[in-house]
């Protein structure tokens, strides 16, 4: 069947150049600050990509994952570290279809509920969300969709299946079979081994799927045991001779992603600069299809705040200036509700806010401590820092990182480190940052979209060379600090540091203080550059161009 069951189908006639069907398969989609179904930047960007999908009027369709407990709400200990908080999360506004089919899973059979988000919702193109929390099953079959990115291996693998398999199953049930299955990220790639039972060979699967790849980090990329994977059903009872023969997987290790882009016609990479790591990573490996690059975007229409908006048309530089004073004391409101601090609109506000992965260096800045204290005590140019994001609930290291913020915080009136950072904290902060601070190793980073919504709402990015600035930065919109010698790691890392400092102390803070019209002139071009090619529109027009 070429359409979806009329009570599914998409509010709209679809436009001429966005007709052929695609489904979109993710883990993670954030859509709404109500849907918690997702833990960050691969979420927000695929939210983004629903959103554009809709406005463009587009064929498409996502299956994501409805989790009972999210990922997790970030809370604070009575000694005010990090609490990891596991809350059942209730939805009013997502519909149960009824169907209901069943996965094998460890050999034993797990009912899965499908449910539905219609688009006028939120303004997303139809979601389909898949459960085993429903009747039917024990709770240990329940359980397998609770937490996001669980730390047990064996629960990721089932968590995997019921995307993947039962993206797959639930398309069966709908009788739909769309042109296109496009993978976000490798986990849904057991569904692969429902494909070839249906179409029989390799190259029939090959004309259909297409997989963006996220992670140019090797460990980001998730690999298991073959014969774990055979006992828990993920390969859709093919015998693992024939798997072995279609996969040319020889030992024991199936690297999803290697899979993925052995099954795919067409593979991306998330930027220009992460295509190209992308290539050499996979270049000493044999059947890998051509992979190419769609450099992610963010949904303008969500993201941006109206009135910053209008004045950026209306090329108001004023307007821009006093909007953002506006929008600043509101995101002074939770440093003062979170942290007891009051905060001045008329300072440089600086905000760091992203995952916590050590690899984005979170607390880079503050390791030359004296030179961090001399900045945060200077009378003459005045500071103000924020920092925000979630650590993966179970990493203690950054969880610890998160904390020794914390607690340094309690030095200094102008430093706060908030909870909660989430879509509504994510757009709060990029309204009321001047700055937006991004330091991640060098071509550590795919993408690192935050920096682009910060922009789309008047702050200046400032960062390392890596994922999407390098096609955006210019020393017109931006502050880039040069590219350290990558080894050993401790130069590396202090070179960075004396290069952030030196751009604050003798560029970024000296303009915003006494060159303000130079610095409003630089918001604007940062806000017209980021408009002209970071809006999720063009990225979701390129899928259909460059990738579907």
């Amino acid at each position: 069947m070429k359409n979806l069951p009329e009570q599914f189908a998409h509010p709209y006639t679809f436009a001429p150049k966005f007709k052929k069907s695609v489904v979109y398969f993710s883990m993670e989609f954030a859509i709404d600050q109500s849907l918690k179904t997702y833990s960050g930047g691969l979420g927000f960007l695929a939210g983004s990509h629903m959103r554009s999908a809709y406005q463009l009027k587009q064929n498409l369709i996502g299956i994501g994952m409805l989790w009972k407990y999210g990922y997790y709400d970030q809370t604070r200990n009575a000694d005010n570290s990090m609490a990891v908080q596991f809350r059942e999360k209730i939805y009013s506004f997502v519909k149960d279809t009824g169907i209901r089919f069943q996965l094998t899973i460890q050999n034993r059979p797990v009912w899965i509920a499908a449910y539905f988000l219609p688009p006028q919702t939120f303004g997303s193109v139809p979601m389909f969300f898949l459960t085993s929390d429903t009747e039917g099953n024990d709770n240990w079959a329940r359980s397998l969709s609770y937490h996001l990115y669980d730390k047990d291996a064996s629960t990721k693998i089932a968590q995997c299946m019921i995307l993947g398999l039962g993206g797959m199953k639930l398309l069966d049930e709908l009788n739909y079979q769309p042109d296109i299955y496009h993978f976000n990220e490798a986990h849904a790639v057991s569904g692969v081994f429902h494909l070839y039972k249906k179409f029989g060979k390799l190259a029939e699967i090959k004309k259909h799927l297409v997989f963006t790849t996220h992670t140019p980090e090797e460990a980001g990329n998730d690999k298991h045991d073959i014969n774990l994977l055979e006992s828990m059903n993920f390969f859709n009872d093919i015998p693992l001779t024939e798997i072995r023969k279609i996969t040319g997987i020889k030992d024991n290790i199936f690297n999803h992603s290697l899979v993925a882009l052995r099954f795919s016609k067409i593979a991306n990479a998330v930027s220009k600069l992460h295509g190209d790591v992308s290539r050499t990573m996979w270049n000493g490996h044999s059947g890998v299809c051509p992979i190419t690059h769609v450099t992610n975007a963010q949904n303008n229409l969500y993201w941006a705040d109206e009135e910053l908006e209008k004045a950026r048309r209306k090329s108001d530089t004023k307007k821009i200036t006093a909007r953002k004073k506006e929008l600043k004391k509101v995101l002074f409101k939770t440093v003062a509700d979170q942290c007891g601090k009051l905060f001045s609109p008329d300072v440089l506000t600086i905000v760091w806010a992203r995952r916590f992965a050590a690899y984005k260096r979170p607390d880079l800045l503050t390791r030359d401590r004296e030179r961090f204290e001399r900045l945060m005590r200077n009378t003459r140019y005045p500071i103000q820092f924020i920092w925000a994001g979630k650590p993966y609930p179970f990493d203690e290291g950054a969880i610890s990182n998160f904390n020794q913020l914390y607690y340094l915080s309690h030095l200094f009136p102008n430093m706060a480190v908030l909870t909660g950072y989430e879509l509504a904290l994510s757009k709060t902060m990029k309204d009321g940052a001047d700055v937006w601070l991004n330091t991640p190793i060098v071509t550590r980073e795919a993408s690192g979209t935050s920096g682009m919504t910060a922009a789309m709402n008047a702050a200046l990015n400032f960062s390392t060379f890596d994922g999407w600035i390098c096609e955006f930065a210019t020393e017109q919109n931006s502050f880039v600090v040069p590219v350290a010698p990558n080894y050993p790691e401790w130069d590396r890392d202090n070179t960075d540091i004396n290069n952030l400092m030196d751009a604050l102390e003798q560029k970024i803070l000296p303009m915003y203080y006494d060159r303000p019209a130079d610095w409003q002139s630089t918001v604007l071009q940062s806000m017209n550059d980021v408009n002209a090619f970071f809006d999720s529109d063009r990225m979701a027009t390129e899928y259909y161009e460059k990738v579907y």
